[in-house]
């Protein structure tokens, strides 16, 4: 058991809470109490404390362009093809290096669980390996290594557009049916069906990537087993074309054809919607992953965040292709996206915004509990508010100053199922992460 004391801490709302202690009893939060003095034998826990934040969509490969992509223009689809080299180039031992730095980044970034939305399958001739989850295996290693939850969201990915075939890189992303793909998840959830830190979910590329036979069944499979289900959906506009182009349908309403709108499934981005679009998300109760630094770093577009919300959706955010790892950037880049299409400020709350980088996270995701409640899983994030982001910050103004000022940089500790895994900015297991990082890109890129 242990007391972890914070001087302001959210639990809700808009409003901080002062004097606010959390005892935790085999990772699960236990008791909260507020008011109170320190007790003797607490972690103080200094400037704001924040339930952990949830990264809900991550492809942690993508961290190899970081800094590479920059300079030569084009579009997503240019993009696209230098991710597809970085892919090539992978193998289970290269993935764990480099997610280890990864997750070690997100780590210090106060972020607690994060969703991986794994394609990276097999050999880059599309052959299996021996064990035929030596990539997810990694992932998972690389994620118990640094100490964070991980919810593995082993993707289906069946063909290359609506009448392309799988060929060259994402060659490695197919299992060849959606009969394979199912066999080959069966091993890894039975593998990780008694891990509290790494659960499976399941995940269809896209509607141009998985038919729509197939993608009742990948949902199925994970309504069957209580897992989390997710889908890119309208990230750009080509795909829409092709979509309507190939069936007459949108590709919301190839979702709907397939009877995957379900409170369960979560789609991604979800940037270019008609008004028939959203009324679907809306009624189903999705979750709604925005990536906001992605969809601008990418020309994407800006998404209908505040239309969705209203109409039912649940927000989450995510990293996505790891062009900055800092939910407190996309959690505004909620708000700040839809302040540039509807030109108008305070569209989201504060405190709707954090529920996105964390509770709606968690949500999504499917995770137990969120937020520092009883039940809740212990995990805790400490924001410092005597640096230069947050100098002046005032607890009066409640968590505005804390969603709108702090970035990644902030965060000072970082506990995980009642274990502190960063300390004063530190992690206490791993060091020298910036040299951690670069081998493992250099290993990938040259």
């Amino acid at each position: 058991m242990t007391a972890y004391h914070a001087a302001w801490a959210w639990l809700g709302g808009d409003d901080l809470v002062a004097e606010v202690t959390v005892v935790e009893r085999d990772g699960i939060i236990t008791e909260v109490t507020a008011g109170g003095p320190v007790p003797h034998d607490a972690v103080v826990l200094d400037g704001v404390v924040i339930p952990g934040l949830v990264n809900a969509h991550s492809h942690v490969f993508h961290r190899a362009l970081r800094h590479r992509t920059h300079g030569f223009g084009g579009d997503f689809w240019r993009w696209r093809q230098a991710m597809l080299e970085v892919a090539a180039r992978l193998d289970p031992d290269t993935l764990a290096d480099l997610a280890t730095g990864v997750f070690t980044e997100m780590a210090l970034a106060g972020i607690t669980t994060v969703g991986e939305f794994h394609y990276l399958h097999h050999d880059p001739e599309g052959i299996a390996y021996g064990d035929p989850n030596a990539m997810g295996h990694a992932l998972a290693h690389a994620a118990h290594e640094v100490g964070i939850r991980l919810v593995l969201l082993d993707t289906c990915y069946l063909r290359g557009g609506f009448d392309t075939p799988l060929e060259g890189p994402p060659r490695r992303f197919g299992d060849g049916d959606v009969e394979s793909w199912a066999s080959r998840v069966e091993l890894i959830r039975r593998f990780y069906r008694d891990n509290t830190m790494v659960r499976l979910g399941t995940a269809a590329h896209s509607v141009r990537a998985v038919p729509s036979g197939a993608m009742t069944l990948v949902a199925g499979y994970a309504a069957e087993h209580r897992m989390p289900f997710h889908v890119h959906l309208s990230e750009q506009t080509a795909e829409n074309d092709a979509a309507l182009s190939a069936t007459g349908l949108t590709p919301t309403g190839l979702l709907a054809e397939a009877g995957v709108l379900e409170p369960a499934t979560s789609v991604v981005h979800a940037t270019h919607l008609d008004a028939d679009d959203l009324d679907r998300l809306g009624a189903a109760a999705v979750g709604v992953v925005a990536c906001p630094t992605t969809e601008a770093d990418l020309g994407d577009g800006l998404g209908p965040f505040a239309e969705l919300a209203e109409a039912g959706a649940t927000l989450a955010v995510g990293s996505d292709q790891q062009v900055g790892i800092d939910l407190f950037a996309e959690a505004r880049g909620v708000e700040l996206h839809d302040r540039l299409r509807l030109r108008r400020r305070g569209i989201h709350s504060p405190a709707h915004l954090l529920e996105a980088a964390t509770s709606g996270g968690a949500r999504s995701l499917g995770t137990v509990g969120s937020g520092l409640t009883v039940g809740a899983p212990a995990d805790l994030v400490a924001i410092a508010t005597d640096g230069v982001a947050l100098g002046g910050w005032s607890p009066e103004h409640g968590i505005a100053g804390v969603v709108f000022g702090a970035s990644a940089s902030d965060v000072t500790d970082v506990v995980v199922a009642g274990r502190r895994i960063v300390s004063v900015g530190v992690h206490r297991e791993i060091d020298r992460v910036p040299e951690l990082i670069g081998r493992a890109v250099r290993a990938v890129v040259g």
